[in-house]
């Protein structure tokens, strides 16, 4: 199993940048996909971005292209975000995510507590 912290939201302006970490327990956290999803208010949640295990992979939503940035550190267990170029839109609750299986799936199997970005217009 793997426990999962998120860290790093707040409250930011339009074109503002923030980084979201991610922090895993256990001594496997190489062995697991990873990615970030996020769920704004009245909205079901929505994939952003994941991270294949060795972090030489990452995927994006159209959404995010271009402005947010995956990476891993696989030697101090921690996944991060770093968001760029930030809109109103991007507001949200953020969460990160982890599988075993090789492409994270819709419905990871191991959940952060998430952590709350707001973009103030």
């Amino acid at each position: 199993q793997v426990q999962l912290v998120e860290s790093g939201g707040g409250l930011v302006q339009t074109g503002d940048s923030l980084r979201l970490s991610c922090a895993a327990s256990g001594r496997t956290f190489s062995s697991y996909t990873m990615g970030w999803f996020r769920q704004a208010p009245g909205k079901e949640r929505e994939f952003v971005a994941r991270i294949s295990r060795s972090g030489s992979s990452t995927y994006y939503a159209d959404s995010v292209k271009g402005r947010f940035t995956i990476s891993r550190d696989n030697a101090n267990n921690t996944m991060y975000l770093q968001m760029s170029s930030l809109k109103h839109e991007d507001t949200a609750v953020y969460y990160c995510a982890a599988d075993q299986r090789i492409v994270l799936p819709e419905s990871p199997g191991y959940w952060g507590q998430g952590t709350q970005v707001t973009v103030s217009s």
